[in-house]
């Protein structure tokens, strides 16, 4: 495991203080304040409680700042209120090496008035999940886009079951799973470490799964629709934290489904359907489908709908015939005339290495107009914002593998799983 590089006197004491005075002398004033020159800097091993950081940070100002010493009579005073919200803006993989400063700060994610100031505070950012299992235990990795590090998360606190990744929204994450012989739905937060597991639904079966999270309204929803093995016959069934119960609402009425891939944009689930031809809308206000004839693009061999932010609904996937005729294009939905419209291309030498086969997979998933690639042999992910029409590698560690999952994740720690 690299190191991370922090000032010498920045390390952390083993002992847990209990004054006010203690916890912020610790911190500010031997973490965050005191300034060394870059050469009295050098790299030590760390390893934060919670995660394991995968990358090396780096200072990148030289400017050299003079010595602060701080107060402990003035750190003492400062009321608890400010306390955090100071520490609301922290980022949160951070948090997990602040608790071990102080018994205080060792059972703030669990504090009301922590998670108050958190929860008005701007998001982290996005970052992106990855779940994959090796041998012996199943692996958590999270990318923080906003500060470039790789962090991995102990999994321990879930149930050792055979589940995969279903998805992520509003700081939660869902896995579905067999325990035993039963179909589960399991709701974690990884940053807290607590997990529940859902009733069972009235057709207990594999089903295909997306979670929806309402920040507003504190609570979230899980939508089941066909089964994964292609049974029509099933009712949609929807769950609700605030009943903590699935009610059963209409089949959907598609013959051939054209990928197992879902979006959720604007209270809507959107679902590709080769029969009829087009996408099928579920309004989740009605408990209601809805067939949208919008028709593909020519020669498309692979698309994913891909949620964007203020109701956009992007289409992502390959089209040509041949190897060298292939490209990857994104289309966005035109809801008043019902069509796609092309909005970006690939850059060919983009295209080149994320697939250098014309036959291997890859896999698309988006949020805030962020999309993401992945391809199973690369060990890499592509990222293009719509917004700004960037494209740019992440690398640093295996996006994709045979037995990963990705999604986009935001860490949040006032994200109930009640």
């Amino acid at each position: 495991m690299d190191g991370i590089e922090i000032p010498e006197s920045g390390r952390i004491d083993s002992g847990l203080p209990n004054t006010k005075s203690d916890c912020f002398s610790a911190v500010l004033g031997r973490v965050g304040v005191r300034n060394t020159s870059p050469s009295r800097q050098k790299v030590i091993k760390t390893k934060p409680r919670g995660f394991d950081e995968e990358t090396v940070s780096t200072f990148s100002s030289k400017v050299v700042l003079p010595d602060v010493q701080m107060e402990d009579n003035i750190w003492a005073l400062l009321p608890e209120d400010l306390q955090n919200e100071i520490l609301a803006r922290v980022p949160p993989f951070y948090l997990f090496r602040l608790r071990s400063v102080c018994k205080r700060w060792n059972s703030i994610l669990q504090d009301n008035c922590f998670l108050k100031f958190h929860s008005q505070v701007p998001s982290h950012g996005p970052c992106l999940l990855t779940f994959w299992k090796n041998p012996q235990t199943p692996q958590f990795s999270v990318f923080s886009l906003p500060l470039k590090t790789w962090y991995k998360i102990p999994f321990a606190f879930l149930p050792d079951w055979a589940f995969w990744l279903v998805g992520s929204s509003g700081g939660l994450v869902c896995f579905a799973g067999l325990d035993g012989l039963s179909f589960r739905t399991i709701i974690c937060n990884p940053l807290t470490q607590t997990w529940r597991i859902l009733p069972s639904m009235h057709y207990n079966q594999q089903r295909q799964l997306i979670m929806v999270v309402d920040r507003t309204d504190k609570s979230f929803k899980v939508i089941a629709t066909s089964d994964i093995y292609g049974d029509k016959t099933l009712p949609t069934e929807v769950y609700d934290s605030k009943l903590n119960s699935w009610s059963l609402h209409q089949i959907m009425r598609a013959v051939n489904l054209c990928s197992s891939k879902m979006a959720f944009c604007d209270s809507r689930l959107y679902l590709e359907t080769l029969s009829p031809l087009g996408l099928m809308m579920y309004r989740l206000d009605t408990g209601y489908w809805e067939h949208v004839p919008a028709k593909f693009p020519r020669s498309l061999l692979d698309g994913y709908l891909v949620a964007g932010t203020h109701k956009r609904l992007f289409l992502v996937g390959r089209i040509g015939l041949y190897s060298t005729l292939q490209s990857m294009r994104i289309w966005e939905l035109d809801h008043a005339k019902t069509v796609w419209i092309e909005i970006s291309r690939m850059p060919p030498k983009y295209f080149t290495i994320l697939l250098r086969l014309s036959a291997e997979r890859f896999e698309c998933f988006g949020q805030d107009n962020l999309i993401c690639f992945t391809s199973w042999n690369q060990g890499k992910g592509l990222l293009y914002d719509v917004d700004k029409k960037v494209w740019s590698w992440i690398v640093g560690c295996p996006l994709q593998s045979c037995n990963s999952q990705v999604c986009f994740y935001e860490p949040r720690f006032d994200a109930s799983i009640y």
